[in-house]
């Protein structure tokens, strides 16, 4: 192809929707590359629209998702305009970037790609080299909300640990750090003070932290960096807690106790009691935002937006006959988490698994919760190219049973194949029985199109 064609091709603008994603996902190759200066680059050139935005910055390893989808349900209800900026999507590219609840439209993301472009192109030319799918995904939300939608606040979830995820490119007016646990450790370091570190440089100079971090090693590194940065810090368990008044499935009741008041009853229809949690988080970011930013918002508001609040594929029950559950417990901490929830909150008669994982997950810490809980389990494999084999993960069952056979009496079957999978699943769940379908959440949002006969889904990052 000579210069000419090649210059040519670069110019040429996208045409449709399907071309636009085409090309933000066609980044995927460049990988997971830490560092600004390509996204700051990208801004520098855009006016830094960025600058002009309120956001709510949510990091973390587990819960992100939730706390994020607490925190704009509230402020609807509130009267506020909300961005939200989340990943990865269950359905389709454009659930990434909402805007009072709705995605993006497909006319919208096009005209901003086709903006995005020329800038993209620019860069890649240059010694930065090309900004990955996720640089570019994140400039688009940001013209979205700074050019088009105008929103009063932006949550504004990290991609992958905080210091140098592209999404710390903005200056909050609160951060928040869910919690911190054993995910993305090849990327993040190997100990839960190093993944902590990664998460705190998300904290800004004078702007508050809300946190639920219990682990001593990750609260010692989120006070030290907080203070270093004069920031305040709000800590589950120490300025803020919540306690359960009252539980049954889709149904949670509880009193939140902060330094300003305390507020009961709360309820959410999430399920697990990780999602109080969740809540508390975002109860807490709230009062900071009433104490700092003159946020108006009526207790009515708070207690309607908590209640409605909804996020699929974590403890989702996606069919009542037979009862089938999704939740991607991708990590030890979340298979931790479903474990708990199968235990306190559902009841069933045999509980029957699905499990599909990608290669780089610590795999035998988050069977080591599965395990002992399941009457059957179905290994199969996630469509997408970082899998793992289901017959490399049955192996790894397999070691785990002849180390403890007495306790670990399930029926193990192996199908690669998610929907013959799935379909096993099915005829194996009686009237009494709850069938659980757990792992990444491409095959989450695989299963979850499938039960929901929903045709439109795209799924993935």
């Amino acid at each position: 192809m000579t210069n000419m064609n090649i210059e040519q091709r670069l110019a040429e603008p996208l045409h449709s929707y399907r071309e636009a994603v085409e090309w933000i996902t066609g980044l995927i190759p460049f990988g997971v590359r830490p560092g600004l200066e390509r996204v700051e680059q990208l801004m520098e050139r855009l006016d830094n629209p960025h600058r002009r935005l309120k956001f709510i910055h949510v990091a973390g390893t587990n819960g992100k998702g939730s706390t994020c989808a607490y925190l704009t349900s509230v402020l609807l209800k509130g009267g506020y305009d909300v961005g939200t900026y989340t990943s990865p999507y269950i359905t389709k590219f454009t659930n990434r970037f909402q805007y009072n609840g709705e995605d993006i439209e497909e006319e919208t993301l096009l005209k901003l790609a086709n903006e995005l472009k020329p800038h993209v192109e620019a860069i890649a030319e240059s010694e930065l080299g090309s900004p990955t799918m996720f640089e570019v995904s994140t400039a688009l939300a940001i013209l979205f909300y700074a050019k088009v939608t105008y929103p009063d606040y932006v949550v504004w979830e990290t991609g992958l640990g905080g210091r140098l995820d592209v999404t710390n490119i903005v200056h909050p007016v609160v951060s928040v750090i869910t919690n911190i646990g054993h995910d993305h450790m090849d990327r993040l370091g190997d100990t839960i003070a190093a993944v902590a570190g990664e998460k705190a440089g998300i904290i800004k100079a004078g702007i508050p932290v809300v946190s639920a971090v219990t682990q001593p090693e990750a609260v010692e590194v989120i006070k030290r960096t907080a203070a270093e940065k004069h920031s305040t810090l709000y800590l589950l368990g120490e300025q803020y807690r919540e306690t359960a008044l009252s539980l049954r499935e889709d149904e949670q009741n509880f009193r939140f106790t902060g330094l300003f008041r305390t507020i009961e009853p709360l309820t959410i229809t999430l399920n697990g009691e990780h999602q109080r949690t969740n809540a508390a988080v975002a109860v807490m970011t709230l009062e900071v935002l009433r104490q700092y930013n003159a946020l108006v918002l009526e207790d009515d508001a708070l207690s309607d937006g908590l209640r409605e609040a909804a996020w699929p594929g974590r403890l989702e029950m996606v069919s009542r006959t037979p009862r089938i559950l999704l939740d991607g417990a991708h990590n030890p901490e979340g298979a931790e988490t479903l474990a708990a929830a199968l235990g306190n909150t559902y009841k069933y008669e045999r509980l029957h698994l699905m499990m599909g994982m990608l290669e780089n997950k610590n795999h035998h810490d988050v069977l080591k919760h599965i395990l002992p809980i399941v009457d059957t389990l179905i290994v199969t494999e996630p469509d997408f190219r970082m899998k793992k084999d289901a017959s490399a993960l049955a192996e790894i069952v397999q070691q785990m049973r002849q180390q403890q056979p007495h306790e670990l009496s399930f029926e193990l079957i192996v199908e690669p194949n998610w929907q013959a999978a799935l379909q096993k699943l099915q005829q194996l769940t009686g009237e009494t029985d709850l069938g659980v379908v757990t792992g990444t959440l491409y095959l989450i949002a695989d299963v979850r199109s499938r039960i929901l006969y929903n045709s439109d889904s795209e799924k993935g990052w």
